[in-house]
């Protein structure tokens, strides 16, 4: 069965996630650092981590697999990700791919270099509510292809 998997500190879109979770009846695990309230279910899951990096990383990329679904705005997590032959979703919608994947990686190597030499990068734009369409679009059309994927 195809397994959603929240990054979910700061994802902006986890009641999407579990709207269309409910939809597919598909089971979600909400990876966090800290307590976060969750809805009451019997497919959701609140798995809180340790504190430091990597680690709700590190769980999530321990267990997401082929016909999975990682929705995170973490580069190195969606590329472990995809390693490991799940999907990844960016929650404004934009689904990693091994095609995209390098130069993602590639920018964000730039803005960390360029912020270590104390450059201003500006931050990613604000959430609008457009991301959380495309998401919800994206979202659907990756459950369809998981599910595809599981059955191969």
């Amino acid at each position: 069965m195809t397994s959603l998997y929240i990054d979910a500190d700061a994802c902006p879109v986890k009641d999407e996630v579990y709207k269309v979770a409910d939809r597919y009846e598909l089971p979600v695990f909400v990876v966090s650092n800290s307590w976060i309230r969750t809805p009451r279910g019997p497919r959701i899951s609140l798995v809180v981590v340790d504190a430091g990096p990597d680690i709700a990383d590190d769980w999530i990329a321990e267990r997401a697999r082929v016909g999975d679904i990682v929705i995170t705005a973490d580069i190195p997590l969606a590329e472990r990700s995809l390693s490991a032959g799940a999907q990844a979703l960016h929650p404004t919608g934009r689904l990693y791919t091994a095609d995209n994947i390098g130069a993602a990686l590639a920018s964000r190597a730039i803005g960390e270099h360029l912020r270590s030499m104390g450059e201003i990068t500006g931050g990613p734009r604000p959430f609008a509510p457009a991301d959380r369409s495309r998401f919800l679009q994206a979202l659907d059309i990756a459950v369809t292809k998981a599910r595809r994927a599981r059955l191969t």
